[in-house]
């Protein structure tokens, strides 16, 4: 995936060491929800918190990965017709995705997105799709420009099969 940003940059599992506090997106929900409960959520095994770190080791950026369940109707007919009938189906929740505003217009998004989605190709756990629920108009233009496709009764729901995730990264 295109887009990766310039420099010695390295994305890891949030930890202590990480300095939280100055980070600021532009949306005070994502910014508050790293000061405060990314790392609840980690110790909890509610979510997996990654931060981009910059080369001066400040957080340029986020996201959040977990384990989610979708009902099978959910996802579109053509999509649904060659899996099995089961109520619910495996998929990787991407769950926050943000960018420090002063970072921002960089690449540090897609890279982040790049990151999220190749680790959840890696990952030996069963997962039909990545799933995301994007914030607004412009988050959920930029996973339609990303090859996501929205669910047919929530267009703010998108999704992208593990299937087509291994393509990408193949090689």
């Amino acid at each position: 995936m295109p887009g990766a940003p310039e420099g010695s940059l390295r994305v890891e599992a949030l930890g202590p060491q990480h300095d939280r506090g100055s980070f600021v997106s532009g949306a005070e929900a994502l910014d508050r929800y790293l000061r405060s409960q990314a790392g609840q959520d980690a110790r909890k095994n509610m979510a997996a918190p990654f931060v981009l770190v910059l080369p001066d080791g400040a957080i340029g950026g986020y996201y959040t990965l977990s384990a989610t369940g979708m009902k099978l109707a959910e996802f579109p007919a053509d999509i649904t017709r060659k899996l099995p009938r089961y109520p619910l189906v495996p998929a990787t929740l991407l769950g926050r995705l943000a960018v420090d505003r002063n970072y921002q217009g960089r690449g540090y998004g897609r890279f982040l997105l790049a990151d999220a989605l190749h680790r959840a190709v890696r990952s030996e756990i069963a997962s039909f799709a990545v799933i995301v629920d994007a914030k607004d108009e412009a988050a959920r233009q930029f996973y339609l420009r990303e090859s996501f496709l929205p669910l047919p009764d929530q267009p703010m729901k998108l999704f992208r099969p593990m299937e087509d995730l291994a393509k990408l990264f193949e090689g």
